[in-house]
C-alpha cells in the first residue's frame, strides 16, 4: 500500500507535528513543486500502478483542488488531497482591521455563499458586544431573505458545473441563466454582484431600494417558473442517474465519523440542519422542510439541493410578505458608537451618500461627525471573550470563532469552513472508484477553495 501525505508526517520544526508511525509501502511527500520526485518514485516501484495528478489547473476539480490519485488502469487504488493553492491569509489579516472592516475580508472566503460567511461573523461579534437582543427585526428579515437567495444561487452553480463536468451542458447554461437573476437583486440591495459586506454587526449597512420587493416578487415568479426544468431535465434522466446513482456512497456514519454536514449529510436521512436545530436570525418563525434523501450517493446530494431551493424560494416569499409591512423601520442598531453606517442615506444616483445625510455629518452635529470619525478610523471595542456562532450554509455547518481581546480589532477570528471539513471524505468517495467517478464525487460535495484556503 502507497500514502499520500501532505507536507510529510512529521514536517522539521513544526511544534504542532507530532510523531507518526511509519506508513506501509512508500510513502510520497505531496508538498507542491514535486512532481518530479514523486514520478520517478514511481517510476522504481515496477508494478502496473500509476500515479496521477489530477489538478490544481484542471476542468473538473471545482477550482484550484489538486488530486493525486493512485490507479490501476481506471480504478484509483487511492486518493488524496492537495490544497493551499488559493491561500490568502483572510484570517491574519482580520486581526489588523477593525470588527467591521473584517466583514470585507471574511465576505470573500466561500465566494459562492458570501452573505453567510458575513452573517456568521457578524453574529459572533453581536455576542461578544451583547446586542443580539438590539439588531432590529428588519434587520433579521433581510439577513434571512439575502442569505436564502444566497443559498438558492450557490446550489444553481453547483448542479450547473456538477452538469457540465458529465457532458449536460444544457443544465449549466439555465443554471449560470437563473444565477445570473438572483446576483441582479444582489446588486440592486447591496450596490454589488460578489463580496458584499452588506451585512455589518448591528444589522444591514443600508434599507432596501424602493423598487426591491417588486423586484424579488417578479423573481420569485421567474423561479417557480424556471426550476421545474432542472428535474425536467435531471431527475429521471438515465444517463444521469447512471453517472450520480451509487457514486459517491457516504453512509450516516461515514459523515459522523468525518464531521460531514450539508447536503451530503442529509442525503442519508439525517435531517440536520442547523436552521431548524439551532435557530439563529428568527428562522424558527419561518415555515419551511428539512429536505432529505434516502440515497447517501451523488444523486441523493443532488436532489437535496434541488429541493432545498424550492424551500428557500417559500422562505424569502415570507421574508418579502414581512418586509412589505415593515416600510421605514429601522435596519441598524439604535447605538451610535457601534452603527457603521449609522442612519446612511443612499443619493438619487444610487452612488454614495446623500446631500443630506453628507450635510447632518458635517454641518449640523458635532458629536456626529466625532462620531463617524471614530468609528471609521478606529472602530469599537469589543469585551474581551470569545464566540462561536454556527449557521447553516449551502454547504454545510459555516461557523466563526471570534475571539476578543478588549480592543477594536479581532484577536482571533478562525472560520469552521464545510468544504475544507467535508474534503476530508474524498478519499472515502472515490477510493476503489473508477476515474470518472472521481469528478462525478468531487461535484456532489460542492467544495469551494476560497473557503478551504482561506
Amino acid at each position: 500500500m502507497t500514502t499520500f501525505t501532505a507536507g510529510g508526517s512529521n514536517p522539521a520544526g513544526d511544534p504542532y507535528g507530532a510523531a507518526a508511525d511509519a506508513a506501509e509501502g512508500r510513502v510520497y511527500t505531496v508538498t507542491g513543486q514535486d512532481w518530479d520526485s514523486i514520478v520517478s518514485e514511481q517510476a522504481e516501484r515496477g508494478d502496473e500502478r500509476i500515479v496521477v495528478n489530477m489538478g490544481p489547473q484542471h476542468p473538473s476539480t471545482h477550482g484550484v483542488l489538486r488530486l493525486i490519485l493512485e490507479m490501476e488502469g481506471e480504478s484509483v487504488h487511492e486518493a488524496r488531497c492537495g490544497i493551499g493553492y488559493l491561500h490568502t491569509g483572510i484570517e491574519k489579516n482580520m486581526e489588523f482591521r477593525s470588527w467591521t472592516q473584517g466583514v470585507t475580508f471574511c465576505t470573500r472566503m466561500d465566494y459562492l455563499a458570501p452573505l453567510h460567511n458575513e452573517t456568521t461573523y457578524c453574529l459572533g461579534v453581536e455576542r461578544l458586544l451583547d446586542i443580539e437582543d438590539q439588531v432590529p427585526e428588519k434587520a433579521n428579515v433581510i439577513r434571512v431573505m439575502m442569505m436564502e437567495l444566497n443559498r438558492i444561487s450557490s446550489h444553481l452553480v453547483c448542479i450547473a458545473t456538477g452538469g457540465m463536468e458529465i457532458g449536460a451542458l444544457t443544465v449549466m447554461t439555465i443554471g449560470f441563466r437563473e444565477r445570473e437573476k438572483v446576483l441582479d437583486a444582489f446588486e440592486l440591495i447591496t450596490g454589488l454582484r460578489m463580496n458584499h459586506g452588506y451585512i455589518r454587526p448591528g444589522g444591514v449597512a443600508n434599507d432596501l431600494p424602493d423598487n426591491a420587493l417588486d423586484h424579488l416578487k417578479d423573481l420569485v415568479s421567474w423561479m417557480k417558473k424556471h426550476l421545474p426544468e432542472y428535474a425536467a431535465f435531471c431527475n429521471e434522466n438515465p444517463i444521469f442517474k447512471g453517472r450520480l446513482q451509487d457514486v459517491g456512497y457516504l453512509d450516516l456514519a461515514g459523515c459522523l465519523a468525518l464531521g460531514i454536514t450539508g447536503p451530503p449529510l442529509r442525503s442519508t436521512g439525517y435531517d440536520w440542519d442547523l436552521r431548524k436545530k439551532q435557530p439563529y436570525c428568527g428562522y424558527e418563525t419561518y415555515d419551511f422542510e428539512v429536505q432529505t434523501w434516502d440515497t447517501p450517493d451523488a444523486y441523493g446530494r443532488f436532489r437535496v439541493r434541488l429541493n432545498e431551493m424550492w424551500e428557500s424560494l417559500k422562505i424569502v416569499e415570507q421574508c418579502v410578505s414581512r418586509l412589505e409591512k415593515m416600510q421605514g423601520d429601522p435596519v441598524m442598531i439604535g447605538d451610535r458608537k457601534i452603527a457603521w453606517p449609522a442612519q446612511l442615506s443612499v443619493g438619487s444616483d444610487g452612488m454614495g451618500n446623500s446631500n443630506e445625510h453628507i450635510k447632518h455629518i458635517m454641518g449640523e452635529s458635532m458629536e456626529a461627525l466625532i462620531h463617524h470619525f471614530k468609528l471609521v478610523t478606529e472602530g469599537f471595542r469589543v469585551p474581551a471573550g470569545q464566540a462561536y456562532v454556527p449557521i447553516e450554509s449551502p454547504r454545510g455547518e459555516l461557523g466563526a470563532h471570534v475571539v476578543s481581546d478588549g480592543g477594536t480589532k479581532p484577536f482571533r477570528a478562525h472560520f469552521r469552513d464545510p468544504s475544507f471539513v467535508n474534503l476530508q471524505a474524498m478519499p472515502a468517495l472515490c477510493e476503489g472508484s473508477m476515474v470518472s467517478d472521481v469528478v462525478v464525487a468531487v461535484a456532489s460535495l460542492d467544495p469551494v477553495m476560497g473557503g478551504v484556503d482561506r
